[in-house]
């Protein structure tokens, strides 16, 4: 079994919607900065969907077993998936991700993730991009609220809690300051030369939303859809 991917500091599950929750934890980037990492939580009857999955200890481990079966992991984005085998491992978990990746090729995926196709839990719908080097989606999914899901295309930082202070001095300086952003390594690593995303971002506003859990930074609950059309703006130097 896949047991030895560290465990960072990280919280407990947090229930953010009806059957919806979330845990905030984080991941080191290189041996003197640690950044935030979250992962989402769909309970669809008995089984447990991770979207995004964090490797968490014993104790939340039991939080989530008791919560439900782990069923499925689904992975919106191509530079995650540390901890996805853990889960498929452990629990025989089914992995849903976008075909095409290359920077995390296990586990195999079961179940494609394509827009307008089959997901674990109803009441979902998944946005994928067109035009990126590699594959990058996100979920839109309604209970009650209607939550928008995302790997690193889309962050939210309220708050610089689980970065660490290397994290929190270096944050504002290099493209992350506290709002909400399009993440400007994804952007630069996602982008083809000579293209812009510009028109896959106006795309995805066209969805209806409004809250938003990222990846990475903190849990927006309402505003989103807003927020997100700024940042946006921003990114592509206030273009309509």
């Amino acid at each position: 079994m896949t047991n030895n991917t560290p465990i960072y500091p990280h919280g407990n599950v947090e229930e953010i919607a009806d059957q919806t929750f979330m845990l905030r934890g984080s991941i080191k980037m290189n041996p003197l900065v640690r950044i935030t990492r979250n992962m989402g939580i769909i309970k669809n009857g008995s089984e447990l969907s991770l979207i995004n999955p964090v490797r968490v200890n014993a104790k939340v481990e039991a939080q989530l077993v008791a919560l439900g079966e782990i069923k499925h992991v689904v992975r919106l984005g191509c530079f995650h998936g540390v901890d996805d085998p853990y889960y498929v491992e452990k629990f025989g978990a089914q992995m849903w991700a976008q075909t095409g990746g290359t920077s995390f090729t296990e586990p195999s995926i079961d179940k494609p993730l394509t827009g307008g196709g089959e997901l674990p839990f109803p009441g979902a719908e998944i946005f994928e991009f067109a035009g990126t080097k590699q594959p990058e989606c996100v979920l839109l999914v309604d209970r009650g609220k209607r939550i928008l899901f995302t790997c690193d295309a889309i962050q939210n930082y309220g708050d610089y809690s689980y970065n660490n202070l290397a994290a929190k001095i270096l944050m504002p300086f290099i493209g992350f300051p506290r709002t909400t952003i399009v993440g400007p390594i994804w952007l630069k690593l996602q982008t083809k030369q000579g293209e812009n995303l510009e028109p896959e971002f106006r795309r995805l506003l066209g969805l209806k939303f409004d809250s938003l859990l990222a990846a990475h930074g903190t849990f927006l609950e309402t505003g989103a859809h807003a927020a997100v059309g700024r940042a946006v703006d921003k990114a592509f130097g206030n273009k309509k």
